[in-house]
């Protein structure tokens, strides 16, 4: 079906988050929606799912629709940025509740099952929810999304959290989607899943349209400059002099892992990138080094120096308090253990700094953190770990999410903090990503450490997280 929004506007207060914004999505096609963190593309898609109510505008000629209930009923499904599947409910029970089915027990798992068969999405429909990888709870969400018979697909920012095997299936399913008659909006920040998939594209800036026209027509330049209005700088890369080391392994052997013990120094100065397909152990060597998981290791030693900063994967459950304000998420994150009392104008200005000098875009201190907009989210927790002047920073997906200028800014952030002495590990599903900013290069496998060259060819270090070639 056709999806056609006529001068939509949003507003949250004085804030205008859309302005005007006219979006035609046509069956038979992938159409890409691009633009800034805050551009209001996730607005956008919310007011075509029911999510919320525009202020002023049609959706097909309508006012909207009331609820999300009333979307999936005129055939429209979505696939959130971050996983709204129930944990502890199967993966029958969650699609069953999405889809609004009377079947349950035996009956739901058999019509879910011939539901994910249909699809060519394999999941087992019995396992729950919180037992899966990531990879196969983003596949859940886009099996909830297709349960009600949807012929119009919204989708925003699907593959995050991807290894790139996986992103290839996605972008092939949403093409043969689309050529069976479907209706695919993509929201994205990778411009090569853009040229990859999309047959059309439109851009917004801070809430207006700036581009939509046919992709065979633009350039990565031209979505670029659409996007934030000028030309994206060149990233900057100095690699400063190693100093002590912060971080020590000692025969590390990985709670998961057969043998092969680790051992490894991490010097002030360095970002060491790891990557590692989900599931593999990346998780446990991480958050061992940040000191918030105590049972990733099996045996052997490891020694980190304190201060530690630590950027969950998961900003929504792990980085903030979404009712909370920006100001009590930045006590939260640096209130001493042990303190008696709180100087909270002390706490605003500090908050306050922070979104100033890291482009943090908030209404201020007092907005709830839920109220931003997710690249700005984790631009926030970004800044609240790199405020205590940590010695090792240690990262998980730091640029989940983000627009290409925000992932820059955060890169370069690491790379500062690199520079100003901190050991920095960094995980990325982007294996692109943990090639462009790492010094050093460790790949986990199996739950098994090994670091490779930095220079080693993107394929053989594809193979090396597969496990499917020994790394020399």
């Amino acid at each position: 079906m056709t999806l056609h929004l006529q001068q939509i506007s949003k507003s949250y207060g004085p804030a205008a988050a859309l302005r005007d914004v006219t979006f035609t999505a046509m069956p038979g096609q992938v159409h890409a929606l691009l633009g800034e963190n805050g551009a209001g593309k996730s607005t956008l898609m919310h007011i075509a799912y029911g999510m919320l109510r525009p202020d002023s505008g049609t959706i097909n000629g309508k006012n909207g629709f009331d609820s999300p209930r009333a979307a999936r009923a005129a055939g429209i499904g979505m696939v959130h940025q971050h996983f709204t599947s129930i944990a502890a409910l199967t993966v029958a029970e969650n699609i069953a509740l999405t889809a609004g089915w009377c079947e349950t027990g035996a009956a739901a798992v058999t019509r879910a099952a011939l539901i994910v068969e249909q699809l060519g999405l394999p999941l087992p429909v019995s396992r729950h929810a919180e037992n899966l990888s990531v990879q196969l709870r983003q596949r859940l969400e886009i099996v909830k999304a297709l349960a009600s018979d949807a012929r119009t697909l919204l989708l925003d920012e699907p593959t995050a959290v991807l290894a790139p095997r996986e992103v290839a299936e996605l972008l092939e399913f949403l093409r043969v989607f689309a050529a069976r008659g479907g209706t695919v909006v993509l929201i994205t920040h990778k411009l090569d899943e853009v040229f990859r998939a999309a047959d059309r594209v439109t851009v917004l800036r801070r809430g207006e349209v700036t581009l939509s026209d046919t992709l065979d027509l633009q350039t990565p330049r031209s979505l670029s400059r659409a996007m934030i209005g000028a030309d994206i700088p060149a990233p900057g890369r100095t690699v400063g002099p190693r100093g002590k080391v912060l971080v020590r392994a000692d025969q590390l052997i990985l709670y998961g892992a057969s043998s092969s013990p680790a051992s490894f120094e991490i010097h002030a100065g360095e970002i060491v990138g790891v990557a590692a397909i989900d599931g593999n152990g990346q998780r446990e060597l991480l958050r061992t080094i940040a000191g918030v998981d105590g049972v990733g290791i099996t045996s052997g030693t490891l020694t980190v120096a304190a201060p530690v900063a630590f950027i969950p994967e998961d900003r929504t459950s792990e980085g903030m308090i979404g009712p909370f304000t920006l100001a009590e998420n930045l006590l939260l994150g640096t209130l001493p253990r042990g303190a008696s009392w709180i100087d909270w104008r002390a706490i605003h200005g500090q908050t306050e700094t922070l979104l100033r000098t890291h482009d943090v875009r908030a209404a201020g201190s007092g907005a709830l953190a839920e109220s931003l907009s997710g690249g700005n989210q984790q631009k926030f927790v970004l800044a609240r770990a790199l405020a205590g002047n940590p010695q090792v920073i240690v990262a998980e997906n730091p640029t989940r999410g983000l627009d290409l200028l925000a992932t820059q800014s955060v890169h370069q952030a690491l790379r500062d903090a690199a520079q100003r002495g901190a050991a920095v590990v960094v995980h990325s599903s982007d294996l692109d990503e943990v090639l462009e900013i790492a010094d050093r290069l460790f790949v986990v496998a199996r739950h098994e450490v090994t670091e490779l060259p930095t220079n080693t060819s993107r394929d053989v270090v594809g193979d090396a997280m597969l496990a499917v070639a020994t790394p020399r």
